[in-house]
């Protein structure tokens, strides 16, 4: 069995999936679009990245407000889950994404990643430590 991890943005979904013995997550693409609610592309490419990999299940990061509140970005974010669960018939969790975005900045820093470059790689970076996250807090 494997796990996908999704950090889904308004024109970009990081893409990272997990080892089949689940103890590790290795990132995979960044699928982007030239416009926010045109999606259909990136549901198919999802779909055949759940194939190829034989997914059973998503995480999808869920971007709480710091305060725990939840805002528009939540909201756009759970229609993205539900049409996720219908086009692929697999169970997405939604996961706390709150800071992955600045720990995927530090780990870019550590590589040393140049900061004008860094675009090119965050999201899939995040996508990593959101199904990490998922990974460490569901391990037996």
């Amino acid at each position: 069995m494997r796990i996908l991890g999704l950090d889904y943005g308004s024109k970009t979904v990081g893409v990272a999936v997990s080892d089949p013995l689940l103890l590790t997550a290795q990132g995979l693409e960044i699928i982007r679009r030239k416009h926010e609610n045109k999606l259909r592309k990136t549901y198919a490419r999802i779909e055949e990245i759940c194939r190829e990999y034989g997914v059973e299940r998503i995480v999808l990061g869920y971007p709480r407000n710091m305060d725990d509140t939840e805002g528009v970005r939540c909201d756009k974010t759970k229609e993205f889950k539900e049409a996720l669960e219908r086009r692929t018939g697999l169970p997405v969790i939604l996961e706390d994404e709150r800071l992955t975005t600045v720990e995927a900045d530090e780990i870019m820093k550590e590589c040393g990643i140049r900061r004008e470059n860094r675009k090119d790689y965050v999201d899939e970076i995040a996508a990593m430590i959101i199904l990490r996250g998922y990974l460490e807090a569901n391990r037996a």
